[in-house]
Parts: C-alpha cells; sequence; structure tokens
C-alpha cells in the first residue's frame, strides 16, 4: 500500500496501488458502456442497479467503444490472486476491472464505486452533472481470508426482511462475505418451518422485552416478535449469493431453545418441570430450559434441518451447542436413562452427545457443522469447524486438533460492547472497545504453527442484538468499528502494534461520508449524537482491558 492509496481512501485498504501517468482522469458519461464478459453478468446488473442509479448513467450494454467498462473472469489473475482477487485499470483506455471469478470482479467493481466518490453510494442522483471521473491507477488486490463475516442475532430483536437485504449491501460494500443468521433463541424462533406451523405461530411472539441488561427494571410491554417466511429466506439467499455472499443459518441446540420448547412442550424435559407452561422468554441471559435428549428431539430437529438445507445452500450450517445449563439434565430419569444406554460419563458428554449426533447427520448431506466452541468438548468430526467465541483458546485448540476455525473472541469482536467509556454510551455492555482496538485485532494468534495457522478460516464480527431494538441502534453498534473489522480481515496488514491507525483514520474521513450517503446511523468519531443515547436503561459495562484468552 502507497501514499496515493491514502488519497483514495478505499477501505478495505488494498494490496497494490499504482498511479498511472500522465496524473489525470477518466471521464465516464451517459455514452459509456459495460461490457460484461462470461462469468461477470451479475455484477452488470449491479453496477447498472446501483451505480447507474446513483450517477443517473445508463451505462448500457456495449463493447465496441474505448468509453466502456469491460468486466472478465481472468483464469491467469485467479492462479496469482486467488477467485476473489482482482485488478482495476483506470489508464486513459476502457476501464477494465478484471477478477480471479464473478466475486473477483465484483470485490472489483465495489472498489470502482468507491473512486467515483460518497455520491455514487446514493440511490438516486443528487446532481446534474452528466460527467463522473476516476483516478487513472492500477489497483490490484486480493483477501487475506476466505471466510470474512458478520453475525445478526435477529431472534433478540427481529430484523424485518427489509433490514437483512440493507445490511447485506452494506456486508458487500465492505468486501464482507459471510452473513451467520441467528435464527433461533430462547427469545424467539425466526424462520418458517411448515411440518411445525407453532414454532412461527407461538415461538415467533413474546408477551413483553427486558428493556436494556437483565438486571434493569425497565420492561417494554409491547409484544415483539416476526419471523421469516421460506420465500423471505430464499429471497434472502438469493440477494446474497448476487453479491457473492454465503447466508450461513443457525439453528440452537441443545440449549437456547426455549421458544422451541413454548411452541412444542414435548421438546423439554417434561419429566422434570411442567413444559406446558413455558412461554417465549421475555428476558436476557441463559434459560435452564433445554431440550430433553430423546428420539423424539432428534427427529424433530431433524426434520426442521431438512428444511433449513432445503432453503440455504450454504456448505456451512450452525447448530449453536454453547450455554446449555445441565441442571434439567441432572435431575431427568429419561437423561440418565439415555446417558446410561449411550455409556455416557456425565452431562457434558450428553451435550457432547447431542452435538455428534448432528455433526453425523449433516455430513452425510454433505453439510458441514458449524458450532461455538464449546462443541470442541467430547470429540468431534473431522469436517466439524469451531467458532471460538471465548476468546482464542478454543480456536487454538480447534486448530491444533486439525478442525478449521472461524475466530469471533467476544473480548474484540463483539460489537455489542460499548464503543467508549463514559455514561454518553448508550447501554453500556461489556469492555470499551474502539474503533482503533478493532482496527489492532487479528484472527491468528502468535502461537500457532503455520500449518495450525492454515485452519484459521478467517474471522466473525458478531452483533448480538439484547439491547438493539431496531435499525438505527444496530447500525450505531456495527459502524464505524464495522469498516476496521473489514479491513482487518481483507487486507495485509502489519502485526497489530504495527498498524498505522492515523492513516486509516484518515482514510474514514472519506469513507463516514459514503456511509452518509447509505443512510448508516453510525457512532460519530466525537461520540454519540443525542438522539443515540439511551439514558437510563442499565447496561453492563465491564472495566478494564479485555484479555487475551
Amino acid at each position: 500500500m502507497d501514499d496515493l492509496d491514502l488519497d483514495l481512501g478505499l477501505i478495505p485498504a488494498p494490496v497494490s496501488v499504482r498511479e498511472v501517468p500522465p496524473p489525470g482522469r477518466y471521464v465516464l458519461d451517459e455514452e459509456t458502456l459495460v461490457e460484461a464478459r462470461p462469468g461477470t453478468e451479475g455484477v452488470a446488473r449491479w453496477l447498472r442497479a446501483t451505480v447507474g442509479a446513483a450517477t443517473g448513467l445508463p451505462l448500457a450494454p456495449g463493447d465496441d467503444d474505448d468509453n466502456r467498462i469491460v468486466l472478465a473472469v481472468d483464469p491467469a489473475l485467479g492462479r496469482r490472486l486467488g477467485p476473489e482477487g482482482y485488478r482495476v485499470v483506470v489508464d486513459g483506455y476502457a476501464v477494465r476491472v478484471d477478477g480471479g471469478s464473478g466475486a473477483g470482479v465484483f470485490w472489483g467493481a465495489q472498489t470502482l464505486r468507491q473512486l467515483l466518490g460518497p455520491e455514487a453510494f446514493r440511490r438516486a442522483p443528487v446532481t446534474t452533472r452528466r460527467e463522473w471521473t476516476l483516478p487513472r491507477a492500477v489497483i490490484e488486490d486480493t483477501p487475506r481470508f476466505a471466510w470474512r463475516g458478520v453475525l445478526l442475532d435477529v431472534a433478540r430483536h427481529f430484523l424485518p426482511k427489509d433490514g437483512v437485504l440493507r445490511y447485506l449491501d452494506l456486508l458487500a460494500a465492505h468486501k464482507l462475505n459471510v452473513l451467520h443468521l441467528h435464527l433461533t433463541d430462547d427469545q424467539g424462533w425466526r424462520v418458517e418451518i411448515e411440518r411445525y406451523p407453532e414454532l412461527t405461530r407461538t415461538g415467533a411472539w413474546r408477551a413483553r422485552t427486558k428493556l436494556g441488561h437483565r438486571a434493569s427494571p425497565l420492561w417494554d410491554e409491547r409484544p415483539h416478535g416476526g419471523y421469516y417466511t421460506k420465500d423471505d429466506m430464499r429471497e434472502i439467499v438469493a440477494y446474497a449469493a448476487e453479491r457473492h455472499i454465503t447466508v450461513v443459518p443457525e439453528i440452537d441446540l441443545p440449549g437456547h431453545s426455549q421458544a422451541a420448547i413454548a411452541a412444542y412442550p414435548e421438546l423439554g424435559n417434561t419429566d422434570v418441570i411442567d413444559t406446558t407452561a413455558l412461554s417465549v422468554w421475555d428476558t436476557w441471559g441463559v434459560s435452564p430450559n433445554v431440550l430433553a435428549p430423546t428420539d423424539n428431539t432428534l427427529a424433530f430437529y431433524e426434520n426442521v434441518l431438512t428444511e433449513v438445507l432445503d432453503v440455504f445452500p450454504s456448505p456451512f450450517v450452525h447448530i449453536g451447542g454453547d450455554e446449555c445449563p445441565k441442571d434439567q439434565w441432572k435431575a431427568s430419569p429419561a437423561a440418565r436413562a439415555r446417558m446410561a444406554a449411550e455409556g455416557l460419563a456425565d452431562e457434558d458428554e450428553l451435550q457432547s452427545w447431542f452435538i455428534r449426533h448432528f455433526d453425523r447427520w449433516l455430513a452425510e448431506r454433505g453439510r458441514r457443522l458449524v458450532g461455538w466452541d464449546e462443541i470442541l468438548e467430547g470429540g468431534l468430526a473431522s469436517g466439524a469447524t469451531v467458532s471460538s467465541w471465548r476468546g482464542y483458546a478454543g480456536g487454538i485448540a480447534a486448530a491444533r486438533a486439525g478442525h478449521d476455525v472461524v475466530m469471533c473472541p467476544e473480548q474484540q469482536v463483539y460489537l455489542d460492547h460499548r464503543q467508549a467509556p463514559g455514561a454518553d454510551e448508550p447501554v453500556p455492555i461489556g469492555y470499551v472497545r474502539t474503533l482503533e482496538d478493532v482496527y489492532r485485532f487479528d484472527p491468528v494468534p502468535a502461537e500457532l504453527t503455520e500449518a495450525e495457522a492454515a485452519r484459521v478460516l478467517g474471522a466473525q464480527a458478531n452483533l448480538w442484538t439484547e439491547v438493539m431494538e431496531d435499525q438505527r441502534r444496530l447500525d450505531y453498534q456495527a459502524f464505524p468499528r464495522l469498516a476496521a473489522f473489514a479491513e482487518t480481515v481483507w487486507s495485509p496488514l502489519p502485526a497489530p502494534a504495527a498498524r498505522d491507525h492515523a492513516a486509516f483514520e484518515r482514510r474514514m474521513a472519506a469513507h463516514y461520508a459514503r456511509l452518509d450517503a447509505l443512510g448508516v446511523d453510525y457512532r460519530p468519531p466525537g461520540g454519540p449524537h443525542p438522539w443515540q443515547r439511551r439514558p437510563g436503561v442499565l447496561g453492563r459495562p465491564i472495566e478494564g482491558a479485555p484479555p487475551i484468552v
């Protein structure tokens, strides 16, 4: 990366930027054509729908003029830079966007959009000008990691479909390529399952909602809920695919399941509690109500996952596997009988039995199980992938055991955590994680060998929504930190302490204008706007520097 990159304000920073002499600008106008060579037709559609809409330029199809943008898949470039690598050439002739695959061309087109300025991020023209210019430069780029993800928790607070589609656009604008949808939890079930209609008829709605941390005395007495129909989800998946984003569904088990048990009480430990008295949980934390280890429960979730697989083509399916209290199993004769029948030593092994069952079931159908790092306890099949959330330790152990890893340590990249100390931060949760803190995150711990580090597929920033009740709150917690995270998983940055945060902040000055054009209600550098604060709503701040664990 060189000084020209700072002038261009590109985020994430590309591998290489070279100025093309003589200095000058390339003009796009109403006569500019778009030549979409095989494999790039979707990118051309995206260009017309976004850049065309913002600029008012037709960007009509054509290949017989120097005044054109050429989109092409270049296998040689792919061999050198990888399938997501790209090259943008603006040299006074036709603008070229080459990629190692259609995905690479798409990321190159995202860079092209940034070069046009923040007005190119609007949905319609705000100027009457008929010419738009690009700096003369050659940009070559490729991502550091294949998994550049964001978890969106739509179970705690439901985000309507249009909000999810908007977030896919925001991910794409930052070259992030995985959306992990947390679809089920104690507080709500968010995906239609035709075989079990009560999952959404009952499980998608709660009577009220705790305001702030679970110790808060405040309640929102309005019912809350919602869910995505199968067609909604197919639309989301298709919209994501057009943007080269994989949607990974999460169906949580055996814990975080009270909404499912409220809908179908037989799924719970009926020999311990009256599960018919349970409702969808209205507060936060870890519910004691977990799935019963019965054949009926296994069959139920196999049927659920069969419908999930039909909607989501992702090779990865997340099954949660975390925070499963064992008290009900300890008191349950049926659970003890299951442990005896399976030769399990204790309730921890019973949880592993649950996970291993669905690990095998998914593998038989050509899919790969992903789970939180608790799934390491008791052993995993070789194809299972671990989301390391309690720190780096689970990911280190998984990589050393030969498992693929997605790093998402809560102390570093849980974006529900507060962004600054002080009383102005809305509902302060967890450690202070500033923009600079996120910029200095690195997914690969130094203690891993080269072979072990190769097991780190990438990283994921998680947006848990207990205290994010709507899109504006989600924006505030995500941005601008998600821009910093995007650079950590895309760009070839030096070690965390050696990173040039001042240069990143200079590029962010240009990027804030893009976020403004996109309508993102981000946290300003100087602190929250008055309307972004939540005075009097209790949070749970944790003081001091977060540990590296």
